[in-house]
Protein backbone atom coordinates (compact mmCIF):
# COMPACT_ATOMS: atom_id res chain seq x y z
CA UNK A 1 0.00 0.00 0.00
CA UNK A 2 1.75 3.36 -1.25
CA UNK A 3 0.42 6.64 0.46
CA UNK A 4 1.18 9.97 -0.39
CA UNK A 5 3.46 11.96 1.28
CA UNK A 6 2.56 14.57 3.84
CA UNK A 7 2.73 18.30 2.09
CA UNK A 8 3.60 21.56 3.78
CA UNK A 9 3.49 24.74 2.37
CA UNK A 10 5.10 28.04 4.04
CA UNK A 11 3.92 30.93 3.56
CA UNK A 12 5.25 34.99 4.50
CA UNK A 13 4.80 38.49 2.21
CA UNK A 14 7.71 38.19 0.11
CA UNK A 15 8.80 34.62 -0.14
CA UNK A 16 12.26 35.47 0.29
CA UNK A 17 13.73 34.63 3.33
CA UNK A 18 11.78 32.72 6.30
CA UNK A 19 9.75 30.61 3.57
CA UNK A 20 12.45 30.10 1.63
CA UNK A 21 14.94 28.73 4.14
CA UNK A 22 12.09 26.83 5.53
CA UNK A 23 10.99 24.84 2.70
CA UNK A 24 14.67 24.46 2.06
CA UNK A 25 15.42 22.65 5.53
CA UNK A 26 12.44 20.28 5.48
CA UNK A 27 12.98 19.85 1.51
CA UNK A 28 17.20 18.83 2.87
CA UNK A 29 15.98 17.24 6.20
CA UNK A 30 13.41 15.02 5.24
CA UNK A 31 15.09 13.41 2.42
CA UNK A 32 12.35 13.76 0.24
CA UNK A 33 9.63 12.18 2.44
CA UNK A 34 7.58 15.32 2.67
CA UNK A 35 6.35 17.69 -0.25
CA UNK A 36 7.57 21.06 0.18
CA UNK A 37 5.77 24.44 -1.34
CA UNK A 38 6.49 27.67 -0.32
CA UNK A 39 5.07 31.24 -1.32
CA UNK A 40 4.33 34.22 -0.89
CA UNK A 41 1.19 37.20 -0.22
CA UNK A 42 3.42 39.59 -2.38
CA UNK A 43 6.61 37.87 -3.59
CA UNK A 44 9.43 39.66 -4.01
CA UNK A 45 12.22 39.67 -7.60
CA UNK A 46 14.76 37.65 -6.05
CA UNK A 47 15.36 35.65 -3.12
CA UNK A 48 17.21 37.51 0.22
CA UNK A 49 21.12 37.35 -0.16
CA UNK A 50 21.58 37.36 2.89
CA UNK A 51 19.22 34.14 3.47
CA UNK A 52 20.97 32.74 0.73
CA UNK A 53 24.37 33.17 2.39
CA UNK A 54 23.26 32.10 5.48
CA UNK A 55 22.20 28.72 4.36
CA UNK A 56 25.12 28.22 2.23
CA UNK A 57 26.94 28.42 5.78
CA UNK A 58 25.00 25.09 6.41
CA UNK A 59 25.25 23.63 3.16
CA UNK A 60 22.04 24.17 1.93
CA UNK A 61 22.03 26.23 -1.73
CA UNK A 62 18.95 27.96 -2.41
CA UNK A 63 20.64 30.51 -5.05
CA UNK A 64 18.66 29.06 -8.03
CA UNK A 65 15.12 29.42 -5.36
CA UNK A 66 12.63 32.06 -6.97
CA UNK A 67 9.97 33.73 -5.05
CA UNK A 68 6.43 32.46 -6.54
CA UNK A 69 2.47 33.62 -5.97
CA UNK A 70 0.74 32.07 -3.20
CA UNK A 71 -2.13 30.91 -4.71
CA UNK A 72 -5.33 28.87 -3.53
CA UNK A 73 -4.29 25.49 -4.99
CA UNK A 74 -1.26 25.53 -2.99
CA UNK A 75 -2.90 26.08 0.43
CA UNK A 76 -5.62 22.98 -0.61
CA UNK A 77 -2.63 20.78 -1.89
CA UNK A 78 -1.07 20.91 1.37
CA UNK A 79 -1.87 19.20 4.45
CA UNK A 80 -0.08 21.59 6.83
CA UNK A 81 0.34 25.75 6.13
CA UNK A 82 2.64 27.25 7.98
CA UNK A 83 2.62 30.99 7.75
CA UNK A 84 5.14 33.66 8.62
CA UNK A 85 3.83 36.96 8.90
CA UNK A 86 1.55 36.91 5.70
CA UNK A 87 -1.73 37.95 8.39
CA UNK A 88 -4.57 38.30 6.33
CA UNK A 89 -3.31 37.65 2.53
CA UNK A 90 -3.28 34.01 3.85
CA UNK A 91 -6.50 31.99 2.44
CA UNK A 92 -7.86 29.85 4.94
CA UNK A 93 -9.35 26.36 4.10
CA UNK A 94 -11.32 24.13 6.45
CA UNK A 95 -10.14 20.84 6.91
CA UNK A 96 -5.89 22.25 6.23
CA UNK A 97 -3.70 22.28 9.33
CA UNK A 98 -2.64 26.10 9.86
CA UNK A 99 0.53 26.52 12.35
CA UNK A 100 1.66 30.55 12.24
CA UNK A 101 5.53 30.73 13.17
CA UNK A 102 6.13 34.01 14.64
CA UNK A 103 9.57 34.66 13.13
CA UNK A 104 11.66 37.99 12.27
CA UNK A 105 11.42 39.59 8.95
CA UNK A 106 15.27 38.86 7.37
CA UNK A 107 14.21 41.52 4.70
CA UNK A 108 17.09 43.79 4.93
CA UNK A 109 18.97 42.36 7.38
CA UNK A 110 22.88 41.02 7.07
CA UNK A 111 23.98 37.96 7.35
CA UNK A 112 25.05 37.96 11.16
CA UNK A 113 21.32 38.84 12.00
CA UNK A 114 19.89 36.55 9.80
CA UNK A 115 21.75 33.41 11.36
CA UNK A 116 19.49 33.35 14.66
CA UNK A 117 16.78 33.61 11.98
CA UNK A 118 17.79 30.59 10.07
CA UNK A 119 19.05 28.38 13.44
CA UNK A 120 15.27 29.05 15.02
CA UNK A 121 13.82 28.12 11.43
CA UNK A 122 15.85 24.53 11.09
CA UNK A 123 14.33 23.87 15.02
CA UNK A 124 11.11 24.39 14.57
CA UNK A 125 11.22 22.16 11.13
CA UNK A 126 12.98 19.53 13.11
CA UNK A 127 9.89 19.03 15.56
CA UNK A 128 7.56 19.14 12.40
CA UNK A 129 9.29 16.21 10.84
CA UNK A 130 9.00 14.48 14.09
CA UNK A 131 5.56 14.91 14.28
CA UNK A 132 4.78 14.46 10.27
CA UNK A 133 7.42 12.00 10.13
CA UNK A 134 6.86 9.92 13.63
CA UNK A 135 8.86 6.74 12.50
CA UNK A 136 11.66 9.16 10.97
CA UNK A 137 15.19 8.54 12.46
CA UNK A 138 16.24 11.98 13.97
Amino acid sequence: MTTNPPSVLFVCVHNAGRSQMAAAFLAYLSDGRIEVRSAGSAPAESVNPAAVEAMAEVGIDISAAAPKILTPEAVQNSDVVVTMGCGDACPFYPGTRYEDWELEDPAGKGVEAVRPIRDEIRGRVEALIAELLPTAPQ
